[in-house]
């Protein structure tokens, strides 16, 4: 019978795995924290925090089994000690419980959520831009075509998540009759407008047979997944971690600097102002956060990946075009989600709807938009030199 965290028995948990003491117990405080897994934050003496976390389990008593792929990058720094300067910017994992679906982890307290920041302070520096760009340029360098490392991440695959992207674009390729008995009514909206784009369709069908799994890749790369360190304008050291790395896998990196860019186009497009007096052009115009303001980041971000990991456009010259394309292709699952848990479509899904089937359909375009000229003279020049 699976072990059920609870808060009367984690803390015996914890000493039980050695994790803290008894005498830590009376002054601790442990806090519930909402998420899908079940998580706890617990406070010890001397400012020291644990985050708790246990997959969900079905009524077999299964998980899914994510944090198994979380708990393997872990395992590709113990094998591989040349990937130690990681450890800067991952999280601080200090136990994993398999049989259980239990995983620990330090909790960084001083940091917070990238996208919390950005929301509440109006502000999107490149220099914290350039520092993920880097990071991000840094993982998919390094592990890229490197067969050591695709045979660590494929010798455990009945443990590990199926090829996500490639399943996830296929069933988006494949809109059956079926869904319109299974999606809320407003969300039929959505699946009419997408089936009246044929070019939609193509782009996302040979998107998907484009996906080239060549290196190590977060798959849910969004800034929600990105911590900030708080007096990161003071601090010499790295100062962002990638966190949640349940999806992790060998996978394709457009995948991920898309997604990751993705985060950005989706502040612009939530503030938009929506009006039925206003057409789709005028409320992205209005936009409250407009995207020129969001482009120096993305464009600093592109940049500092690119002149980290230059070689990607000697291997993939088409990379940059699959980076908007998979931008759209995170917008469209932004739509399913705003569907799935606000059982909405309204003015703002269509109008992140038109601009996902530009940057789908007509990625080469769109690139000056999203990115700005530099980081397309960048490629150019780049291109030119290898």
């Amino acid at each position: 019978m699976t072990f059920l965290l609870n808060s009367h028995n984690v803390f015996h948990y914890l000493i039980e795995q050695g994790l803290c003491s008894d005498s830590e117990q009376s002054s601790s405080k442990i806090e519930p924290v909402t998420a899908k897994n079940f998580n706890l934050l617990l406070s010890l003496a001397g400012n020291r925090k644990l985050l708790v976390k246990q997959e969900r389990h079905n009524q077999e008593g299964k998980a899914a089994g994510e944090f198994l792929s979380e708990w393997r990058i872990q395992e590709l720094l113990q094998q591989f000690p040349s990937l130690d300067n990681y450890r800067s910017f991952l999280p601080e994992v200090l136990h994993f419980d398999a049989e259980n679906s239990i995983i620990v982890f330090r909790y960084l307290d001083d940091y917070r959520d990238l996208m919390d920041f950005y929301t509440k302070e109006k502000s999107f520096p490149t220099e914290i831009a350039r520092e993920i760009g880097t990071i991000l340029g840094t993982i998919h360098r390094d592990t890229f075509n490197h067969q050591k490392y695709q045979k660590f991440f494929s010798k455990n695959s009945d443990n590990l998540m199926p090829a996500q992207v490639s399943l996830m674009v296929r069933g988006l390729e494949r809109v059956e009759p079926e869904i319109f008995g299974i999606v809320p009514g407003d969300g039929l909206k959505f699946f009419a407008l997408y089936q009246r784009y044929d070019s939609l369709g193509q782009a996302i069908a040979e998107l998907g047979n484009a996906v080239t799994p060549s290196c190590l890749t977060h798959n849910d790369l969004k800034l929600n997944n990105i911590l900030l360190y708080k007096d990161w304008q003071d601090s010499s050291n790295n100062i962002v971690r990638l966190i949640d790395w349940e999806r992790s896998a060998w996978g394709d990196p457009a995948f991920d600097l898309g997604t990751l860019l993705g985060s950005y186009v989706q502040i612009w497009l939530t503030s938009l102002v929506i009006s039925n007096s206003l057409s789709i052009e005028e409320s992205l115009r209005l936009a409250i956060t407009p995207l020129e303001l969001l482009q120096p980041s993305i464009g600093a971000l592109t940049i500092a990946y690119l002149n980290t990991f230059p070689e990607i456009l000697e291997h993939r010259p088409d990379f940059l075009q699959r980076v908007v394309q998979f931008i759209g292709f995170a917008l469209i699952q932004q739509i399913q989600g705003m569907i799935q848990y606000q059982k909405s479509f309204g003015n703002m899904g269509i109008a992140m709807l038109q601009v996902a089937k530009s940057l789908l359909s007509r990625p080469v375009q769109s690139m000056p938009t999203i990115f700005g000229t530099a980081v397309v003279e960048l490629t150019r020049l780049t291109a030119s030199t290898i």
